[in-house]
């Protein structure tokens, strides 16, 4: 027996219908494409060419980037960026983690703590480091209360310090981003199946070591999704030093991204500023190419 499908017309207002969806989306990735992947590429050939003031197409090789590594501000900011991301990923996991844990014990007024924690997340980076900038003033903040509560010896200048300011960025960024770390590592810990904790408690295993042998393991994907998440934004701070530091004393606290907005866009160097957002992109290309690698390669496995 043959059957036969009528094949049915569709009528123009179904043909308009599967349409918009395109319509509407079409603006956002025309702007996405021209926008994000076009100013990329415009700036990679910048990279190559003797722009100063003004772009200046003529190829120039490998110039600025010799230009660049020569230049003994942009090592003083790679200098930076490992000590500032590096203690920055470090104490937000390490603090993210330990405030997990704690409020994993089901304490009273969880949901309070948990939105004190997570409400300088709330905050833009140019608040955060106005709020620190007062904090950290030697003559207004924390060494003017301590010194007005009679400790007239104390002394903390490592806003104006040079070889201290480094680490005031650290202080500030690690206050807003420790909680919205907290909170993934939280997530991660309700997510777990609560019986295979009960099989370990009756065999007799303690709480830390159910925490250590396979509580902690079991949070591997959260634990690379905060590290990835921490690195983009040390890679990329820029306003916080901008409110905090502008980059000084002198520049002594200078970050790669202070770095290129700096010879971009105040000292006329197009071409070496943009060498310097291309190390930059090379920086976080670096991170995210294996990380998407593994978990391209854990999905087929899967």
């Amino acid at each position: 027996m043959q059957v036969v499908i009528a094949k049915t017309k569709k009528k123009p207002l179904d043909f308009i219908a599967d349409q918009i969806p395109k319509l509407v989306l079409s603006p956002t990735i025309l702007m996405t494409i021209v926008f994000i992947y076009g100013y990329v590429i415009w700036t990679g050939v910048l990279s190559f060419t003797k722009s100063s003031f003004l772009p200046n197409y003529k190829f120039a090789g490998t110039l600025q980037y010799e230009k660049l590594f020569e230049n003994e501000r942009w090592g003083v900011a790679v200098d930076n960026l490992f000590i500032f991301g590096g203690l920055f990923i470090l104490i937000c996991l390490a603090l993210g983690i330990f405030m997990a844990i704690l409020l994993d014990q089901r304490i009273r007024a969880e949901g309070a703590i948990r939105t004190v924690f997570l409400y300088p997340m709330a905050l833009s980076f140019i608040v955060t480091g106005t709020a620190w900038k007062w904090i950290l003033n030697p003559g207004l903040g924390l060494e003017r209360l301590v010194k007005d509560m009679g400790f007239e010896n104390f002394t903390f200048d490592w806003l104006i310090n040079s070889d201290m300011a480094i680490y005031t960025l650290v202080i500030a960024a690690v206050w807003q981003s420790s909680g919205f770390v907290m909170a993934l590592f939280l997530a991660g810990l309700r997510s777990i199946d609560s019986s295979i904790i009960k099989a370990a408690q009756i065999d007799g295993a303690s709480l830390p070591k159910i925490y250590l042998r396979i509580i902690l393991p079991s949070l591997r994907p959260v634990f690379f999704s905060a590290f990835i998440i921490l690195c983009h934004i040390a890679i990329k701070s820029f306003d916080l030093v901008k409110a905090l530091t502008n980059g000084g004393p002198g520049y002594s606290t200078d970050l790669p991204a202070t770095f290129m907005y700096a010879f971009s866009f105040t000292r006329g160097q197009i071409g070496l500023g943009s060498a310097s957002a291309m190390m930059m992109l090379a920086g976080v290309l670096a991170i995210l190419i294996p990380y998407l690698y593994s978990e391209l390669r854990g999905t087929r496995n899967a």
